[in-house]
């Protein structure tokens, strides 16, 4: 950049204390210029002399004065941000190849395990707007994050849950049972006194239905309930998913009115010589295990789907900024070698008029 006069002014009283007048008038007609390219130009003309270490180092202790390379810092700054947006895309699209790798196989095990519900959907019901004074809400979420909006929709959802339960009746009471480290983190600000149990890491050995029948030993032993809302999110696609409630009803509830209204067992015979309120108990358990496993199945596979999505939206973001970035740069490279350049020109053309 081209300096201001004070600058040059320093330079003239530092040639000027060792009269030489050439050195002087040298600094006056470069009166503009930067005392770096002042200094270039009295070397080329051998006056190099003429100008006292004493006076350079005075004038560059002044503090009102640009130290030399201080049109640099800006270029080496975003330098140093290019490299680390960069980096950031190069993890993001790691992640997102990780992503949909896994994708496939857990698309086939999720679909797979929809035939193992179903039938107790058919035979035990699922009514969420069932009314019951305790209800037990099992939240499913994941344990990473970097995908998307996939915890808060569950969140949102158990919230809506507690609040309806509320609203039917003050004296109705709600816990919630956490599957997945995220899910409490959304939930423990306001619902901490509600919280039963909780469960994570689930997914670092794979789900397994013995996984999850232990899972669902341990809410039967640990609560009592008559409804149970399980809040999970349904794999649709790649880039979609779709907020899901399962609701599977206790013994007790079964047994009433209400529930028969619900249930279709007497559309069917039972057989043996087991109790039917044994029976149902039973059921009740097997289908809280099947319901949870292929829950937990489709909400693994829309969290891969969802952090594949959301990796991608990141990759091209870190692609847009590291473009801008690259321009700035090369624009400011460009400004600092035309501002050279143009000193340099102007100095010969002082020295030659």
């Amino acid at each position: 950049m081209i300096e201001s006069t004070p600058r040059a002014a320093n330079f003239k009283e530092a040639a000027s204390s060792d009269a030489d007048q050439g050195a002087a008038a040298m600094a006056t007609r470069a009166g503009s210029l930067s005392s770096f390219a002042v200094r270039r130009l009295l070397e080329r003309k051998g006056h190099v002399g003429s100008v006292p270490t004493r006076g350079w180092s005075v004038a560059l202790e002044r503090k009102d004065l640009t130290p030399f390379g201080a049109r640099c810092v800006s270029n080496q700054i975003v330098r140093a941000r290019m490299k680390s947006v960069n980096n950031i895309k190069k993890i993001t699209m790691a992640m997102k190849m990780v992503a949909a790798s896994k994708l496939w196989t857990m698309q086939v095990k999720a679909e797979k395990s929809r035939g193992m519900w179903q039938p107790f959907t058919a035979l035990l019901g699922d009514e969420p707007s069932i009314t019951s004074p305790k209800k037990l809400v099992v939240v499913l979420a994941s344990d990473k994050g970097l995908c998307g909006g996939i915890n808060s929709t569950s969140a949102k959802y158990s919230r809506t849950l507690f609040k309806m339960n509320k609203l039917a009746a003050e004296s109705n009471e709600t816990k919630f049972v956490l599957i997945g480290d995220k899910g409490k983190a959304q939930l423990q600000r306001e619902y901490s006194n509600h919280f039963s149990s909780f469960f994570t890491e689930t997914q670092k050995e794979g789900i397994s239905f013995t996984q999850c029948a232990m899972i669902s030993d341990a809410i039967l032993k640990d609560n009592k309930y008559d409804a149970l809302h399980l809040v999970f999110n349904k794999f649709e696609s790649a880039v979609s998913f779709m907020p899901t409630v399962a609701t599977i009803l206790s013994t007790a509830t079964l047994e009433t009115e209400e529930g028969q209204k619900v249930c279709n067992l007497n559309s069917y015979e039972f057989e043996g010589d087991e109790i039917p309120s044994d029976m149902l108990m039973n059921l009740a358990e097997f289908q809280m295990a099947s319901v949870i496993y292929n829950a937990m199945l489709e909400n693994a596979t829309s969290e891969l789907g969802a952090r594949m999505s959301a990796m991608d939206n990141s990759t091209r973001n870190a692609g847009d900024v590291l473009s801008r970035l690259t321009l700035s740069y090369n624009r400011s490279r460009q400004t600092a070698i035309t501002t050279e350049l143009i000193e340099i020109i102007s100095g010969a053309a002082a020295l030659e008029g």
